[in-house]
């Protein structure tokens, strides 16, 4: 069961931003990018997602998931990859 709405928080440069789109570019799951400074502040990013919150940060179906890694153990706990 892949996820079915994805919205990916990311700023230029970030490896592991980077990763996580490859990853889902891979699956062929679709998702939403929202970039630092395009589409939000950091400021509106810590509000969002916690002081000290680094980037990427996910919200798979509505879910908070985390970070790169975060995100990619998300997945595997619940069996989707």
């Amino acid at each position: 069961m892949k996820p079915n709405n994805t919205t990916i928080y990311t700023r230029p440069g970030c490896p592991y931003c980077s990763k996580i789109k490859e990853f889902y570019n891979l699956k062929g799951w679709s998702y939403r990018e929202y970039i630092l400074n395009e589409n939000f502040t950091r400021d509106q990013f810590y509000k969002e997602f916690g002081s000290g919150s680094t980037f990427p940060q996910l919200v798979v179906d509505g879910q908070k998931t985390g970070g790169c890694n975060e995100s990619i153990s998300h997945f595997k706990s619940r069996g989707i990859i």
